[in-house]
């Protein structure tokens, strides 16, 4: 598949948006990085690799409901596409197999 190198950020996105399931939203997301990543995440860098996900076709979004909780807001639900799916899938294949070329030399007699 061409054009479906993910960077990290992209990938970490994409694979919290799989694991929150329907409850994938903007708040949801970047508190769910955070906690994993140990890292802080601006609301500006994650809707921008949201909206650039978007236009590579590997994330779809629609608007939820209003809610009380939310002051009548809705919030705006993201999905991983066939696509997004499938670019995943080649991430994971690519890090395995430089993985099994590597790990002798990462963790043998040299390792840490």
């Amino acid at each position: 598949m061409k054009g479906t190198n993910l960077g990290e950020f992209e990938e970490i996105v994409m694979l919290t948006i799989a694991a929150l399931h329907e409850g994938a939203y903007g708040v949801a997301i970047k508190e769910t990085i955070e906690e994993r990543t140990k890292r802080n995440v601006s609301v500006g860098a994650m809707y921008s690799a949201l909206n650039r996900l978007e236009s590579k076709g590997f994330v779809d979004s629609e608007w939820g409901e209003s809610t009380q909780e939310r002051g009548g807001k809705r919030k705006r639900l993201f999905t991983l596409t066939i696509d997004g799916k499938k670019a995943l899938i080649e991430a994971k294949n690519l890090r395995d197999e430089l993985w099994g070329l590597s790990e002798q030399f990462i963790l043998g007699n040299e390792g840490i």
